[in-house]
């Protein structure tokens, strides 16, 4: 059963698949009634899931499913992943492909590819308060609060210097 992506609750589960390239207006309005149709159909064992599908970004393909209603089987995730197989047929994308990080950087969605991170970090073109598109989070919540978050905020933060103390130990008042 389809439900608006924004109504969907804060518990929701959600998938992330990123585009290696930003949509056009026209390819985001031709694929909408295929997103909302697929909701309405998907399934699991038979009992309809509450579920919705929009493009974040332009570049995002979020699925969302309700799991207070009725959980996604292994079977109704190969089904969502023949959609998203289906997707990137259609337009031209690729959405399965996981080697690119993506950041927002001067208002636009920028692509990394993983092994570029290091020197992305050591050359200053990523910064710790860089808005970074964590698709490794798993709900409606994490998505509204906190995407894109700052890169320290992620698990990304392991790339980047801990911040200097000025040899005064954290928590240490003098006065």
């Amino acid at each position: 059963m389809f439900v608006q992506f924004e109504d969907l609750p804060p518990t929701a589960r959600i998938w992330i698949y990123q585009a290696n390239r930003p949509l056009t207006p026209a390819e985001e309005a031709a694929v909408q009634p295929l997103l909302r149709q697929f909701a309405t159909d998907w399934t699991s064992h038979g009992r309809a899931l509450q579920a919705s599908a929009a493009f974040l970004y332009h570049q995002f393909l979020v699925v969302g499913l309700d799991e207070n209603v009725a959980d996604a089987s292994g079977c109704s995730i190969d089904a969502s992943v023949r959609f998203v197989h289906e997707l990137e047929a259609r337009l031209g994308i690729t959405l399965l492909e996981k080697s690119n990080l993506a950041f927002l950087l001067g208002g636009q969605v920028c692509q990394l590819d993983r092994r570029e991170l290091r020197a992305a970090v050591a050359d200053g073109r990523l910064q710790p308060d860089t808005p970074y598109f964590d698709a490794t989070i798993t709900t409606h919540a994490e998505l509204q609060q906190h995407w894109p978050a700052p890169a320290t905020a992620t698990w990304l933060k392991r790339y980047f210097p801990a911040p200097a103390t000025n040899g005064v130990p954290e928590g240490y008042n003098a006065a």
